[in-house]
């Protein structure tokens, strides 16, 4: 079982749960949700690994690349998510300075979940 620290789906940050602890969410939410991080991250944001992320400020925003470009990023992005089979991406808005979408992933479990950005 996958466990991750529950964020708020608003402000995205963390949730405290009855007790007054930090919320803890579990399969397959938390797979949805680090997907959504993983796709939410630009590329050498994380100081303790510059190569996780999506080239959105190199390759995408203010870019104009063709949308396979952007899905295939996304794609890749989820599947770095540990028990992630499959990752499927659908944009719903994409102007030169914002993009929003869902990626539908299926983990190694057969369950299916949607991470939306």
């Amino acid at each position: 079982m996958q466990k991750t620290m529950l964020l708020d789906q608003t402000a995205w940050d963390l949730v405290l749960d009855a007790n007054g602890d930090i919320a803890v969410a579990t399969d397959p939410y938390s797979i949805a949700q680090d997907v959504a991080s993983a796709v939410r991250t630009f590329l050498g944001e994380c100081w303790y690994d510059t190569t996780q992320g999506i080239p959105y400020w190199q390759q995408i925003l203010g870019e104009s690349p063709p949308l396979s470009l952007v899905k295939s990023q996304v794609e890749a992005a989820a599947k770095t998510v540990p028990n992630v089979a499959t990752a499927e991406c659908t944009i719903v808005t994409y102007t030169d300075r914002a993009i929003t979408g869902r990626v539908e992933v299926t983990d190694s479990l057969g369950n299916t979940t949607t991470a939306t950005f």
